[in-house]
């Protein structure tokens, strides 16, 4: 069936609570069980564009779900076009700030656009976007956290085995300098020493500490340094990424492209790496993806790996896709993993639908 266009009707929205197969401990939190947005847009046209967020505290749910029931009772009747519905949907909740709350409802809101959008026209995301369905390269970000440094080989030497994996994300800046480097050394234990390490410091260093503690890493053939201080102090990344031999990333907690295109500008980072549900969706990454691209700068994506595989395939400077199986346990079929590439399967749209028992199994009380 050809839809001349899709309109706007309703949105359904629900919280869920699912548990971590290896819980998050990091320096921004603890967390045992992951809220997730699921987000069902309803189109006129009987279209329904899917989509999810992942806001990190469960109570957050409270207030972001309204911002996105707010925004889809004002444009009922509307017709869907994601680029135009971006600068709109910013400019009813300008008076609210651009950042937060407001961007995040935005994105979720875009994610599930461009998904009724593909499937409207029958095809993956990525080939409505002029690209093509081929495997996206990928590490694996599921574990390896600040917990014992005994831990880490075996867990190590698991995350690898997941998916044929040639690179792993490392959380590291624990209190003292050995311990970074005893946890390293795990790692290369179970994983072997060809493994490239992603190293995320999770914003927990000042700017003192984090020269210290990089110029004292930086021998050890790291693949990246990820936002070792506070994302906004854009001038320590500058003197960071100056000083330093190893790369650094950060981009996670940008909120929209300007603020994507201001660290660039100020050669804040050797990478960058956008969050979906901050840097405004699908239409913020794709600004944002020119941007980097302008400017020769590599992009990896951060959480969403379904909606990341799709853009990653259209996007000039495409590096890495962080792979987390996080929502997985809510999803009929999964994305498929295997040599360290994940598969974007031939499915209309992003290609996620809900398991609705596994649904109703983790669903928070609102």
């Amino acid at each position: 069936m050809q839809f001349e266009k899709l309109t706007y009707r309703s949105v359904r929205t629900r919280a869920v609570s699912i548990p971590l197969t290896r819980p998050v401990v990091a320096r921004v939190g603890e967390f045992k069980e992951w809220p997730v947005i699921l987000i069902d847009l309803e189109t006129e046209e009987g279209i329904t564009g899917t989509s999810y967020l992942e806001p990190y505290l469960a109570n957050s749910v409270r207030y972001i779900m309204p911002a996105i029931h707010d925004l889809i009772d004002r444009r009922r009747g509307d017709a869907i076009a994601p680029a135009a519905d971006f600068q709109i949907h910013r400019k009813m909740l300008s008076l609210i700030g651009l950042q937060g709350v407001s961007t995040i409802a935005i994105a979720g809101i875009d994610m599930a656009a461009w998904d009724a959008l593909a499937k409207a026209a029958s095809m993956p995301l990525c080939r409505l976007l002029g690209g093509n369905t081929e495997p996206v390269a990928a590490y694996n970000s599921n574990g390896l956290w600040l917990t014992p440094t005994e831990t880490l080989e075996q867990e190590a030497s698991e995350l690898k085995a997941e998916g044929d994996f040639t690179a792993l994300k490392l959380r590291i800046g624990r209190d003292d300098l050995a311990d970074d480097l005893n946890a390293l050394n795990a790692v290369r234990r179970g994983a072997g020493n060809d493994i490239k390490l992603m190293c995320d410091f999770n914003q927990g260093q000042t700017i003192g500490d984090a020269l210290a503690r990089c110029h004292a890493l930086d021998d050890q053939g790291l693949y990246w340094f990820e936002e070792p201080i506070p994302y906004d102090e854009i001038n320590g990344y500058s003197q960071l990424t100056r000083e330093l031999t190893t790369p650094v990333q950060l981009g996670e907690n940008f909120y929209g492209p300007r603020s994507l295109y201001e660290a660039i500008n100020a050669k804040a980072g050797d990478y960058m790496m956008p969050d979906l549900m901050r840097i405004g969706g699908v239409t913020g990454w794709l600004h944002s993806a020119s941007i980097a691209g302008a400017a020769g700068v590599p992009i990896s994506s951060h959480l969403y790996p379904e909606f990341s595989a799709h853009l990653l395939r259209v996007t000039e400077t495409s590096h890495w896709l962080e792979w987390q199986d996080w929502v997985n346990p809510i999803l009929t079929q999964p994305f498929e993993l295997s040599d360290a590439k994940l598969s974007i399967p031939e499915r209309p749209g992003a290609g996620i639908e809900w398991d609705e028992t596994a649904v109703q199994q983790y669903e928070m009380d609102k």
